[in-house]
């Protein structure tokens, strides 16, 4: 398909035929698309990772190959080069280090330089695993990554690993963003969608089932304690369909109290027929909530 298509009005009533774009038109197009590529190219060389200390470095140089040199970043954030000596280099980007070295191998080596970096090892920004995996704690991973290679490098999933898989993402500007992922769609169903890439700096969390207990008192067939996976969404109908359900003299009212973090006790009043019916919300229980069904006197 051409950049510009040719008119296709002519012929059609109550049309005007355009003529084509000249050559100056052309021109002040491709010259405003060459104006926005400097800030695009800085705005996405900005997002990119940046070496810290005890990152692993490849540094070659295709003009000089006896100058290619694999070297680890410093706690002070710089590297040293043979012939070329010191550099500072923590805090930019593959591209902004890639110029600079550049510039360093021309001022002492080469009369021009084209450098390649690559980082062999995330050492400053390590990815993080934490929660039911084998092998929790960071993960100095290098190139690409999966959820899948993360969570096998970590050692797989612990026994009592949930249901779910959090990837909590944290951008340069402080701003962090959190992705959940179904483990069953993963692993079970095998979703390529859900194998997510995962980048440094990401941290893994694999939250491990545990149990959550309750009460559910008053006119219920079975009163008493019950105990619910942390994976499973607890309400109110659950809890009192697990109890037996209501008695015969079970009022529509029903209280259920929590206790607050500051030590406080809150009543959440709600209507069972009203709940049962699809009118009101289906209250979502806690741990140590208490249920009661009230009697009912008519």
């Amino acid at each position: 398909m051409p950049l510009f298509p040719r008119n296709s009005a002519a012929g059609i009533p109550g049309s005007r035929a355009v003529a084509a774009p000249t050559w100056l038109g052309v021109y002040l197009v491709l010259a405003g698309l060459v104006g926005l590529a400097e800030p695009i190219a800085a705005q996405e060389d900005a997002s990119g990772y940046r070496v810290g200390p005890k990152d692993l470095l490849e540094v070659s140089v295709y003009e000089a190959p006896e100058l290619d040199t694999t070297v680890r970043v410093s706690e002070e954030g710089a590297i040293r080069l043979p012939v070329a000596g010191e550099v500072e280099v923590a805090g930019l980007t593959e591209r902004q280090l890639t110029r600079k070295l550049e510039g360093v191998f021309e001022q002492c080596c080469v009369q021009r330089a084209t450098v390649s970096v690559e980082i062999l090892e995330f050492r400053s920004r390590p990815i993080s695993v934490i929660g039911a995996v084998n092998k929790p704690g960071p993960l100095p991973l290098s190139g690409e990554w999966t959820l899948l290679e993360v969570l096998t490098a970590a050692g797989g999933l612990a026994s009592r690993h949930g249901d779910v898989v959090h990837v909590l993402r944290r951008a340069e500007n402080g701003l962090s963003a959190q992705l959940t992922i179904r483990l069953d769609d993963l692993l079970v169903r095998g979703d390529r969608r859900m194998n997510i890439p995962i980048f440094s700096n990401d941290l893994v969390n694999v939250p491990a089932k545990v149990e959550v207990t309750l009460y559910c008192l008053g006119e219920v067939e079975r009163p008493g304690a019950q105990t619910f996976q942390s994976t499973e969404r607890v309400t109110l109908l659950t809890a009192i369909a697990r109890a037996g359900g209501p008695t015969d003299r079970a009022s529509r009212k029903i209280t259920v109290k929590r206790s607050s973090p500051d030590g406080e006790t809150v009543e959440i009043e709600a209507d069972y027929r009203k709940i049962l019916a699809g009118k009101a919300p289906d209250v979502e229980l806690q741990a140590g909530d208490i249920v009661y069904v009230k009697e009912s006197f008519f």
